[in-house]
């Protein structure tokens, strides 16, 4: 049987936000890998979405397909503080809806 002690996070910000939310991350205790801190990987890319009825999106307009480049912060924490990290991302994010993504990082 597996078990895990870490997961890895993933969120996708637009990229003029990346830093805000990379100090957001750090100050909330993610990124800590041994003796390092501020740990993380950024991609860029893509995103696109359509805002429905009862969305008050911050970019785009209803029911028009909108794009924005996005970068993707990875980073690891402990499973123990990932709700109060996502809290803190959610609390410095931009998005109506935050696109964030959890694994777990099994020990093996």
């Amino acid at each position: 049987m597996y078990t895990f002690k870490r997961v890895k996070v993933c969120v996708f910000v637009p990229q003029e936000n990346e830093e805000e939310i990379r100090l957001a991350i750090s100050n909330a205790g993610g990124g800590v890998i041994g003796n390092y801190r501020s740990c993380s990987f950024v991609t860029k890319g893509m995103g696109w979405f359509e805002p429905q009825k009862g969305a008050t999106p911050t970019i785009g307009k209803l029911s028009q397909l909108e794009s924005v480049l996005e970068v993707k912060i990875e980073f690891e924490c402990d499973y123990t503080t990932v709700k109060d990290i996502v809290n803190k991302i959610k609390q410095s994010h931009p998005y109506e809806e935050v696109p964030i993504d959890i694994f777990p990082l099994l020990d093996i």
